[in-house]
C-alpha cells in the first residue's frame, strides 16, 4: 500500500547506506499534485501502462521494498513528500489507487503498516 508513496518521492537510488540517496529529497512534487496528466502518467508508469521518465523509473524501483519496510530506509524529508504524493493520488483518484493497491499488496499484508505510516505527524 506505501505503493505510491513509495513510487513517486520514495523511489530514490537505493545507497548502500542506511537511507535511500537524498538525490530526490529537493524534488519539487508541487507539478505532480497540481497537474493530474502529470501525477497519472507517473501512476501509468508504476503500473506498467505506460512509458516511465527517468525519475519515475527510479521511484519505480524502490516501491517493492520501501513497501515491506514501511519506507525504512526513508529518510524524514522523503517521508513527509511520500506522504503528501499518496494523499494527493487517494484523493484525486482513488480508481488509480485500487490499481497501485491490487498491484503491489494485493494481498493487504502491509496495509496496516502503511496506515499508520500516513497517519504519522510530519
Amino acid at each position: 500500500m506505501i505503493i505510491l508513496c513509495i513510487i513517486l518521492i520514495t523511489a530514490l537510488s537505493v545507497s548502500t547506506a542506511d537511507f535511500y540517496s537524498s538525490k530526490y529529497d529537493d524534488f519539487d512534487i508541487q507539478p505532480i499534485l497540481e497537474n493530474d496528466r502529470i501525477m497519472l502518467s507517473y501512476t501509468k508508469c508504476f503500473l506498467d501502462k505506460g512509458p516511465c521518465t527517468p525519475d519515475a523509473k527510479d521511484f519505480k524501483k524502490v516501491i517493492p521494498e520501501a513497501l515491506q519496510t514501511t519506507c525504512g530506509k526513508c529518510t524524514p524529508k522523503q517521508k513527509q513528500l511520500i506522504k503528501q504524493v499518496i494523499r494527493g493520488i487517494m484523493e484525486k483518484h482513488p480508481d488509480s489507487w485500487k490499481e497501485l493497491i491490487e498491484k503491489f499488496d494485493k494481498d493487504g499484508k502491509y496495509r496496516e503498516n502503511f496506515d499508520k505510516f500516513l497517519a504519522e505527524k510530519e
